[in-house]
């Protein structure tokens, strides 16, 4: 599995811009149709929701990657 840093700058962000920032999708809006498609877990619960804001702590998936949200 692929693990990567992601380095939360301000108080969250949302889950779409996430998959974009660190380079799983082009575009919020590719982010919002993968996020829809249920194929996005958060903390090890599917997230639906497109924009949900992820803190520092938390932990998404995406396939065989895993995103670790810390602070700066």
């Amino acid at each position: 599995m692929q693990q990567i840093d992601f380095e939360l700058d301000r108080d969250h962000v949302e889950l779409n811009q996430l998959l974009k920032l660190v380079g799983l999708c082009d575009s919020g809006g590719a982010g919002k149709a993968i996020v829809a498609s249920g194929a996005v877990t958060v903390d090890g619960t599917v997230e639906l929701r497109k924009t949900c804001k992820i803190h520092a702590g938390q932990v998404v998936r995406l396939d065989d990657v895993e995103i670790r949200v810390i602070t700066t």
